[in-house]
This record gives structure tokens, C-alpha cells and sequence, in this order.
């Protein structure tokens, strides 16, 4: 007989319920519900993101088809479609983001889930900060205003180098400045925060010099600065110059009057041209600084992944209510794919499992044999053995 369940339940099973109903009560989403509670909505979004699946009809059939299984995941049957749309539209988004950060928090206590490519000699906690755009259409969007024909949100991320999973997200409009995210950023002191040309800011390179907060970006064409020292440079690296500069002109001198910083100039041979950047580490290597920029790829690559093996670009819902829940399920995806990925020694890459899973959802595997080896062929499921069972009479004797 079979004495494993799916792998869809087994994933779900890294979701303690006791931790999950702790949430609905904090939240109340749970609220005037009648029958269809918080954890089959959590199911039913969360299939979505796993299967693929583009629409509320498609959710709704796909858990339909599988009736006989859905006990294993807890819930009784599938939802209407319906009822999952308004528990999308009303019930708060709230209790999903805590969940995924609850539930990172949780995996990361059990060990690492990856390690740094590349291995930098300093003992800095490395971020990445940046955003990404997700475009809405107006017209059904008409809360995510952002230009004249055009609607959007944007998820503005903090990553963290040493798993290269989000320490911090914010969804907000998409015409949300980042500057204005990130000085509500509260980053601990003596981390490394690299960041594209869009950040520059001279207050914001004030307020984290004052904090002890390091980072390193691009520098603006038409920045003005003074020279106050130059340092040698190695013929044979990429970097072509490495200065300790003055910030100039009336923003420089008004946000960073006293404040040295570092510019260094290096050569993309990829793209074949200069890049300049801008840091207030004095301590390490030119080419630390240039190998810590490029670093910065990585969130580019979070976003792509994010954006390409899971539903964050059509949505099953209007509200707003309703795209955060789908966004913040699909991080929750997201966290369980990086997760198995990094338990997995198969070779595979990150999107093939994730195409993997989709195909697999229900196939009834131990979850750590077939992450190991999906391509065995399942062991052939002994007929079960009935015991015998002596009918006799009453007041005959039993004969043994």
C-alpha cells in the first residue's frame, strides 16, 4: 500500500498548523468565515503558484480533479470559485506576509540554505537592494495608477548575499521613488549595501556614513567632486583608477560636507566600457569593491526567477487585496523551491525543478527520494495482506 502522501502535502507539511491558526487568530482572517477557512485559501493560492495555474476556474478544477487527495492537505474539498475570490478581495493580506517571513525565519534556524558564490575575505553581512516593476493593466487596475495608460506595483527587495533570499520586501505603487524606500530602511550598522545607479542620493549616503552602514553604487555622469588622493592601481587587474574624493557642487557640499569617499573606475570587458562607483569602504581591495558590485547581478537573477516560474504577472484577482496575497504566496513558493533545491543532489537547475514540482504535485513519493532521483522508477506497491480471520460457531470449540 501507498505510505507516503503527495508531494503537494508534504511541502505543505513545512507549515506547522499550530504556527499557521496562531496567525489567522493574530489577523482574524478567519472572521465570519462559514466552511472555508484561511488554510484552504492558503492551499488553493498556493497551488496556483506551484501548478501554474492562470486563472480562479483553473485552481478551482485542478484541486476538483484530484477528489480522493485533498484530505491530505487538510482542506475537505475544492473551492468555489466564488468563495476564494472574495476571501482574495477581503480577507487580510497582512497574514500571508507574515507567514513567509515566519517561515524564513523557521528554515533558517534549521541551517543555511546556501552559501555565498563568491568567497570574500571581510565577515560583512552583504545586501543587495533594488526593485522590480510589475505591469497592470489600467483599466482593470484602476487603483495601481502609474502613468496615463498604464498601471503598476512595485516590490522593492532587500537581499541577503548569504542564501540570496529577501531579508526585507515592501509592495507599494509604482510610482514610489526608490530613494524614498530606502531611508526607511533600517539596515544594521556594518553591512555592505550594493545597489544600482538609482539610489544615488547624497543624504541617503549622509544618513548610512553617520550609521556606519557601508555601501557601494554607481556614480551619476554629471556628479561633481575634488580629488583629495590618489592610489596606485595594479596593471594587469580591471580597475583602471581608485581615488579618495570630496563631494562637490551645492547637493555635495549641503549633504556631505565633511564626508571622504572612494571612486573607482572599472573596466566591464562584457559590456566594454567603464564603470565608475562610488563607496565609502576605504578598507578593502579595488578589487573587492568591483567584485562587490557585480555581486549586485544576483538580485536581477531573484527577480528573474521570480518572475518566471511563478504567477506574479497575470493575476486571478482585481483588488488589491487580492494581487498582494498572490504576490506574497508566490514568495512563499519561491522560499519552498530555493529550500528544496538546496536539499536536492540531483544537477538540476532551479527553474527544472520548479518545472518538476509543477508536473508532480500529486504523484505519491517520498518528498527526499524523489528530490534526489526524480527520473527512478516508483517501487511496485505490494497488494496489502489480509490477515485470516477463523469464523467458528458458538460453543464449538476452536481448532487452532
Amino acid at each position: 500500500m501507498v505510505r507516503t502522501a503527495s508531494l503537494f502535502s508534504q511541502l505543505l507539511a513545512m507549515f506547522p498548523r499550530t504556527e499557521f491558526a496562531t496567525l489567522v487568530r493574530k489577523h482574524a482572517s478567519d472572521r465570519g468565515a462559514k466552511g472555508f477557512d484561511s488554510w484552504t485559501q492558503f492551499v488553493a493560492m498556493l497551488f496556483c503558484q506551484m501548478s501554474g495555474a492562470d486563472s480562479l476556474r483553473e485552481i478551482c478544477n485542478g484541486l476538483a480533479c484530484c477528489t480522493g487527495k485533498l484530505s491530505h492537505l487538510g482542506i475537505s474539498g475544492p473551492p468555489n470559485k466564488s468563495t476564494l475570490s472574495y476571501a482574495n478581495a477581503h480577507r487580510p493580506h497582512a497574514m500571508f506576509e507574515e507567514l513567509f517571513f515566519t517561515a524564513m525565519d523557521r528554515f533558517r534556524a534549521l541551517g543555511p540554505l546556501g552559501a555565498r558564490k563568491p568567497r570574500f575575505r571581510f565577515k560583512n553581512k552583504l545586501y543587495s537592494l533594488d526593485s522590480t516593476t510589475i505591469s497592470l493593466c489600467l483599466s482593470l487596475f484602476p487603483w495601481a495608477g502609474f502613468r496615463r495608460t498604464k498601471g503598476g506595483v512595485k516590490a522593492h527587495v532587500l537581499l541577503d548575499h548569504d542564501d540570496y533570499l529577501p531579508s526585507y520586501v515592501l509592495l507599494t505603487e509604482a510610482r514610489r521613488h526608490d530613494v524614498t524606500i530606502a531611508r526607511a530602511m533600517r539596515i544594521p550598522p556594518g553591512s555592505i549595501v550594493v545597489m544600482d545607479r538609482g539610489y544615488v542620493d547624497y543624504d541617503l549616503f549622509a544618513d548610512w556614513d553617520r550609521l556606519g552602514v557601508q555601501f557601494v553604487t554607481r556614480m551619476k555622469d554629471n556628479a561633481v567632486y575634488e580629488v583629495f588622493e590618489r592610489f596606485d592601481v595594479s596593471e594587469r587587474g580591471n580597475v583602471l583608477e581608485d581615488q579618495l574624493i570630496r563631494l562637490a557642487g551645492l547637493a555635495g557640499e549641503r549633504a556631505c560636507p565633511d564626508s571622504l569617499f572612494r571612486r573607482v573606475v572599472v573596466w566591464d570587458s562584457v559590456h566594454e566600457c567603464e564603470l565608475v562607483l562610488i563607496t565609502n569602504i576605504t578598507s578593502l581591495a579595488a578589487s573587492t569593491i568591483a567584485a562587490i558590485y557585480k555581486e549586485r547581478w544576483e538580485i536581477e537573477l531573484f527577480f528573474k526567477c521570480l518572475k518566471q516560474n511563478l504567477k506574479v504577472k497575470t493575476f486571478v484577482g482585481t483588488s488589491e487585496n487580492a494581487l498582494r496575497i498572490q504576490i506574497w504566496t508566490a514568495l512563499i513558493a519561491l522560499l519552498l523551491i530555493k529550500w528544496a533545491h538546496h536539499l536536492s543532489r540531483a544537477a538540476w537547475s532551479l527553474s527544472n525543478l520548479a518545472h518538476m514540482l509543477r508536473l508532480n504535485l500529486f504523484t505519491y513519493r517520498d518528498f527526499m527520494a524523489w528530490l534526489h532521483n526524480p527520473f527512478r522508477t516508483p517501487p511496485i506497491v505490494p497488494e496489502p495482506d489480509q490477515l485470516p480471520l477463523p469464523l467458528v460457531t458458538i460453543g464449538q470449540p476452536i481448532v487452532a
